[in-house]
C-alpha cells in the first residue's frame, strides 16, 4: 500500500470513529433546522484534504442551530506524528477564547454588586493609582516623558480593551519593549500579585478610553476575580461557570489522566516551515492567566456559547441575567474610541467590541459572513467560535494550528458553515 493510500485509509478511519464525548445538546437532522446535509459535508471534504496536505493536523467542529446539534465531527489527527486519530473529546489550548469566559465570570460579581463598570481599577489594585501614559518619540522607539492619565482605568476599560495596557509582543514601540522587559511570559514566571506589580510599572501606550488595543486587560480582570472571591481563577470559574454548565473538561491544568486527549500541533508551521509547539498543559501555571491560559473541548465551549446565545441560561441552569448578557453583547466602542481590532485579528476588522468579545455592527464590510449582533473571540492556537442570534447558530472550531494560517481557517470555516444555511 503506497503512502497516499495509507493516509487516506487512516483519515477514513478517523472520520468513522464513534463520538467519545457526550453530545452537548440533542441532535437533529440539518434539514429540520434549516440547514443542508449535503452542504455540511463540504466541511469534512475540505478539512480532510487539508489534513492530507499537512496544513492542519486535525480538527473538531460542533454546530448547533435552533437549539439542536446538527454537526459534531472529529477530522484528521489528534497527534499526526504518532498517527493518533482525532476524537471529538480532544482537549485544546484555547488561548484568547479564555477571555469571554473570564469576562462572564466577572460579570457575575457585577450582578452581585461587588464591582461596578466605572470602578477605577486602583480601587482594587492601588499599584495603578499613579498610572502614567508614555510620551513617545516620533518613531515610537523612545519614551521621552510620561504624563498623568486624563481619567483612571475602569473595569469597563479592561473588559473592552480600552485600558491603554498592551501586549509587549504585539508591537515595536518603546512601550511594547518595556512591557516585554517587565513581564516576559508572566504565566510561566510570575505569581498573580507579581504580575500586577510588574504591569503597573509599565506606562500606558494610550490614555484610558481612547483606543481599542489588545493587551493584558483581561488578565487583570482575572486577578480582580481572585481578589474579590478569595479563590484562584480556576476555582472560581469551576464553581460558578464550568460546573453549572457541565463544562467537564475546561480549566487551566490538564489532568494527567487526560494527557492522551490533548491535541498536538504539526512539528513545523505549514507556511514558514519553522518549528512550532503548544504549551505543556500538564505543567501548572505560576498564575492562571485570564487572557489566554484555559483548555477546553468543542463540546464544552459550545455549551458556553449556547449559554450566551440563550441570554445567560443553558437548559434550566442560569448563570447570568438576560440584561447582563445583552449588555455584554452590545457594542461598547463609541465614536470617540479608535478601533484597532483589525491589527489584532484581521478577520474581525470592522467589528465593534462588547465586554470580552467582538460584536458585529454591520451586515457587510467585515471579511466574514454573519448577521448584525453576532459575537465571537478566537484563540491564537488556531481555535475559533462564534454565535449568531439572528440565525440561532453557534459554532465551535477546535484545531491546534497556530501562526498566520489561523486567519485562513477563521474565514474558511465561517464560509463553509454559513453556506449550509438554507432556511
Amino acid at each position: 500500500m503506497n503512502t497516499r493510500i495509507a493516509t487516506l485509509v487512516v483519515l477514513a478511519l478517523c472520520i468513522a470513529l464513534p463520538a467519545l464525548a457526550a453530545d452537548p445538546l440533542p441532535r437533529a437532522t440539518p434539514e429540520s433546522v434549516g440547514m443542508s446535509s449535503a452542504r455540511l459535508t463540504r466541511i469534512g471534504e475540505v478539512l480532510r484534504a487539508d489534513v492530507e496536505n499537512d496544513r492542519i493536523p486535525g480538527a473538531v467542529i460542533a454546530i448547533a442551530r435552533r437549539g439542536k446539534l446538527v454537526y459534531f465531527e472529529a477530522i484528521g489527527y489528534r497527534d499526526k506524528v504518532a498517527g493518533a486519530p482525532m476524537t471529538n473529546d480532544a482537549i485544546f489550548g484555547i488561548a484568547s477564547m479564555t477571555k469571554p469566559m473570564v469576562t462572564a465570570g466577572a460579570l457575575m460579581l457585577y450582578e452581585q454588586g461587588r464591582l461596578l463598570m466605572n470602578d477605577p481599577i486602583s480601587k482594587y489594585f492601588p499599584q495603578f493609582t499613579d498610572t502614567r501614559v508614555a510620551v513617545m518619540s516620533e518613531d515610537g522607539q523612545h519614551i521621552l516623558d510620561t504624563v498623568a492619565v486624563d481619567r483612571p482605568i475602569t473595569v469597563q476599560d479592561l473588559m473592552r480593551h480600552t485600558s491603554g495596557i498592551i501586549y509587549g509582543n504585539r508591537g515595536t514601540t518603546a512601550v511594547h519593549e518595556a512591557s516585554t522587559q517587565a513581564l516576559g511570559r508572566p504565566q510561566a514566571t510570575l505569581s498573580g500579585p507579581e504580575f500586577i506589580d510588574a504591569l503597573a510599572s509599565v506606562p500606558l501606550l494610550y490614555q484610558p478610553g481612547t483606543v481599542w488595543d489588545y493587551g493584558y486587560s483581561i488578565d487583570v480582570v482575572g486577578q480582580l476575580i481572585e481578589h474579590l472571591s478569595g479563590q484562584t481563577l480556576g476555582e472560581y470559574l469551576k464553581a460558578n461557570l464550568f460546573d453549572p454548565l457541565g463544562m467537564v473538561d475546561t480549566g487551566f491544568l490538564l489532568p494527567e489522566q487526560a494527557r492522551d486527549r490533548y491535541a498536538q500541533v504539526l512539528p513545523k508551521d505549514p507556511l514558514s516551515g519553522r518549528p512550532q509547539s503548544t504549551r505543556d498543559a500538564t505543567t501548572p501555571l505560576t498564575f492562571e492567566c485570564g487572557g489566554g491560559c484555559a483548555i477546553s473541548t468543542a463540546s464544552d465551549y459550545l455549551r458556553f456559547a449556547l449559554m450566551l446565545l440563550n441570554d445567560g441560561a443553558l437548559g434550566d441552569t442560569r448563570v447570568l441575567g438576560r440584561k447582563t448578557v445583552e449588555y455584554m453583547l452590545a457594542n461598547h466602542l463609541g465614536p470617540e474610541v479608535k478601533n484597532l481590532i483589525a491589527a489584532a485579528d484581521p478577520t474581525r476588522a470592522d467589528y465593534g467590541f462588547g465586554l470580552g468579545l467582538a460584536v458585529r455592527t454591520t451586515p457587510g464590510v467585515a471579511r466574514v459572513m454573519g448577521s448584525v449582533g453576532d459575537f465571537s473571540w478566537p484563540g491564537a492556537t488556531g481555535t475559533n467560535w462564534w454565535a449568531d442570534p439572528e440565525e440561532e447558530l453557534a459554532v465551535v472550531f477546535m484545531s491546534h494550528a497556530p501562526g498566520p494560517i489561523r486567519w485562513h481557517y477563521r474565514q474558511l470555516i465561517n464560509a463553509l458553515v454559513n453556506q449550509a444555511i438554507i432556511d
